[in-house]
């Protein structure tokens, strides 16, 4: 398992944090961000500490909501006003063309 300190952590909070409603980045971009390219560590951080922020502002390329908490994220972005795509078989993903937060 990868090995965190304390300060990357705090780091990715900090971005996923100041992320604003409505809004999403993917996971790279939350490492580029802090000047990493480990967007696996991103997601590592998000499962262990991630709960406290808005994890639903962190998407996977292409604007696919968090692996098993697709539910969850549907009912916090339509609460936002996040722009969504329908898929034919009933799938979603964030509009990431409208919804990218660039910080």
């Amino acid at each position: 398992m990868t090995n965190l300190n304390d300060d990357f952590v705090s780091r990715v909070l900090a971005v996923v944090d100041a992320i604003p409603a409505g809004h999403v980045m993917t996971y790279g971009e939350v490492a580029a961000t802090i000047g990493s390219r480990a967007a696996r560590a991103v997601g590592t951080v998000m499962a262990r500490y991630g709960s406290e922020v808005a994890w639903w502002r962190v998407v996977r390329s292409g604007g696919h909501p968090p692996i098993a908490h697709e539910e969850r994220a549907l009912i916090r972005y339509e609460a936002e006003s996040t722009p969504l795509s329908w898929m034919p078989d009933g799938s979603y993903r964030v509009n990431y063309r409208l919804a990218r937060h660039l910080p």
